[in-house]
């Protein structure tokens, strides 16, 4: 690497680290996403509310992380108990709202708290509730409650707060607890219900529905409004307490574990730095690099090197009867154990059997069979014979191959 292109490196890295650092030092903005789920700490978490349940039961809190259908299975139905429910909206479809029709119609308290309600749950208390939508987080609304002991705890909401308000109840099972009052259209204070009791079967069971979830939230219990919040729930029988966690809006759901990465600001760091690296090392060292391979000789074949020495033994002292001898035999040896045939006989039987098995016709079988009685009739040989032989076998056995 030439020296140009380490300083182009070295601006990268530092203009790199700059940027990390100046990502990770620099104030978080404030998250404002609607979540009421009991471990966020962001304003509109419930955070500090789940923490100070215990001042309202004398027993445990229990907390739901499935569909109300699923786990009022789960629970001691012998002692009653109160559910609470804090959200923007709530919705129970037709299996839920039974299953919650029937908790309630065995004694059991259901707190709500939400800006709309919707579902078969409402359908059957009659109950509708209205959103005042134009007036998102911009209308001061003064919350009252009606009992004359709890106007001590009244407060004006002036900010971060979504009125609602119930527009028709069922009059004959249900006690409005508190009311709403926020201006109108032409700037007039109008009054309406947003904390009902509705009772519900022969149980004395009970629904508390409140149409102000933003009273619950970190950001309204830090800034002077608990007390309200804790005359609301005050309604609740003093039982053992179920806290929703699964109708939320803020409910953590990890469908993957990249997704878990990249929502924890260390491990996203830690990611993105290890992806960098690796890119880095794939550009620098991406010459594939491999360890020299030895070179391996192949065996040497002794036997052919020790029979081309006795070969030449024999061809230099012009023996050459004796290389023929050798080399008949060997050819009759070879017909023997590829052809079966017996060799003591060379007659026509013989050459007429080792043409077929060889594939040669039966002139060329002919001429080499006594071409090689021939030779074993003399005493003594030639060059000449030793090279009319080798050539009619290497012709006859070319067949085979």
């Amino acid at each position: 690497m030439d020296k140009r292109s380490k300083i182009a490196l070295y601006v990268i890295g530092a203009v790199i680290v700059l940027m990390m650092i100046a990502e990770v030092t620099k104030p978080k903005a404030i998250n404002w996403r609607d979540s009421y789920s009991a471990s966020d700490k962001i304003p509109l978490g419930c955070f500090v509310l789940y923490n100070e349940l215990n001042t309202f039961t004398n027993k445990p809190i229990l907390t739901s992380e499935e569909s109300v259908y699923q786990y009022l299975k789960t629970i001691d139905s012998t002692e009653t108990k109160s559910m609470v429910f804090i959200n923007n909206r709530i919705y129970f479809d037709a299996e839920e709202s039974e299953a919650l029709l029937d908790f309630v119609n065995k004694g059991n308290t259901v707190f709500l708290s939400s800006s709309y309600f919707y579902g078969n749950v409402m359908d059957t208390l009659n109950i509708a509730v209205e959103r005042q939508g134009s007036n998102l987080f911009k209308a001061t609304s003064a919350h009252q409650f009606t009992s004359p002991h709890l106007k001590t705890y009244n407060r004006e909401f002036k900010d971060v707060i979504e009125n609602s308000h119930f527009v028709s109840v069922d009059t004959l099972n249900t006690t409005i607890l508190g009311t709403v009052t926020t201006p109108n259209e032409n700037g007039k204070d109008v009054t309406n219900p947003n904390l009902i009791k509705v009772t519900y079967g022969n149980s004395n069971g009970q629904f508390i529905l409140h149409t102000n979830p933003f009273a619950f939230t970190n950001y309204h219990m830090l800034k002077g409004n608990e007390d309200y919040a804790a005359a609301v729930l005050s309604f609740l029988p003093k039982q053992q307490i179920i806290w929703d966690n699964n109708y939320k809006s803020g409910r953590r759901v990890i469908t993957s574990p990249l997704r878990y990465i990249l929502q924890n600001t260390a491990l996203k760091w830690a990611f993105y730095i290890s992806m960098f690296g690796l890119i880095l090392f794939v550009i620098f060292r991406g010459k594939r690099t491999q360890r020299i391979i030895p070179v391996i000789n192949k065996l040497e074949n002794a036997t052919l090197d020790f029979t081309q020495t006795i070969g030449e033994l024999y061809y230099q002292h012009g023996d050459f009867t004796n290389i023929i001898e050798k080399k008949i035999q060997y050819f009759l040896e070879f017909v023997r154990t590829n052809y079966y045939l017996n060799t003591a006989n060379l007659g026509p039987v013989f050459i007429e059997k080792l043409a077929v098995k060889s594939g040669n016709s039966k002139e060329d079988t002919k001429v080499l069979v006594e071409y090689i009685i021939y030779l074993k009739s003399k005493n003594n040989h030639t060059e000449a014979d030793l090279i009319e032989l080798n050539k009619k076998i290497e012709q006859f056995t070319k067949q085979r191959n």
